[in-house]
């Protein structure tokens, strides 16, 4: 998504300097607050800001335009236990501070135990953002501001079936006209197989925590659950779902967008 954007705003994706450059995710909080102030202050051109704090953390201005991207749930645990993989866990205590803390011993559970426990925590949203209460605390709340002028929800199945159609329709929400001989380029720029050949420009850049780039982007692909979830899980997953969150919410979420 923030691709995208770039892509909406400068028209070419030939950028001016790298993505997390130009938009920095607020709460990557290594990189002191005031700096990352004056460096959107200095932007001239229309600013674009990742976040993974949900709407009702973040401050709401009418002229601002919040776009929140869905996937399924599974989906997104799926990729988040790959994605921990990826992390160099000594890089990050340094980082944030806790190298005088013991590190972790327990060797980390396989995908099918770690996803099962995932679906059966039993904790509230704000104490875990990335839990399953958290995720559908986020897109509920999402939800229920959809028809308000600057929210826009995007569904991630979209943006790989449909991904022209998908930009197409943010261009119309952020007013953003672009000429029809620019669209193919565009579109081309913004698809996974690109977004992973060039991975050195467009992935965040987190200090030497991630320790492939090229596996940021792993797969790209809906349907991880069906690779990787036991049906047993599904079925627990879907009586959790459907006590954390409104139907029409979770129809639209399952069925991809």
């Amino acid at each position: 998504m923030q691709m995208i954007c770039a892509l909406l705003v400068f028209q070419t994706p030939d950028l001016p300097s790298p993505l997390w450059q130009m938009s920095p995710w607020l709460d990557w909080l290594i990189t002191p607050l005031p700096e990352v102030e004056a460096h959107l202050a200095a932007q001239t051109h229309r600013r674009f800001i990742k976040t993974h704090t949900p709407l009702n953390g973040l401050p709401l201005h009418p002229d601002v335009t919040y776009i929140v991207v869905a996937r399924h749930p599974l989906d997104a645990a799926v990729s988040f236990y790959h994605h921990i993989d990826n992390l160099d866990r000594e890089r990050l205590r340094e980082l944030t501070g806790q190298t005088d803390e013991p590190a972790p011993t327990a060797p980390r559970p396989n995908l099918s135990e770690w996803i099962h426990r995932w679906i059966t925590w039993e904790g509230t949203a704000d104490q875990e953002l990335d839990s399953l209460p958290g995720f559908m605390m986020h897109l509920s709340d999402a939800w229920l501001r959809r028809d308000e002028p600057n929210v826009v929800l995007v569904h991630f199945d979209d943006l790989i079936t449909d991904l022209a159609g998908e930009m197409r329709r943010l261009a119309g929400h952020l007013e953003i006209e672009v000429p029809d001989e620019v669209w193919p380029e565009l579109v081309d720029a913004a698809t996974f197989q690109q977004m992973r050949a060039r991975a050195d420009e467009v992935a965040p850049a987190t200090g030497g925590i991630i320790v492939d780039i090229q596996q940021f982007f792993r797969k790209g692909a809906p349907g991880a659950r069906h690779e990787d979830v036991k049906q047993a899980d599904v079925d627990l997953y879907l009586e959790r779902a459907h006590q954390l969150a409104p139907a029409d919410m979770l129809e639209w979420l399952h069925q991809g967008g």
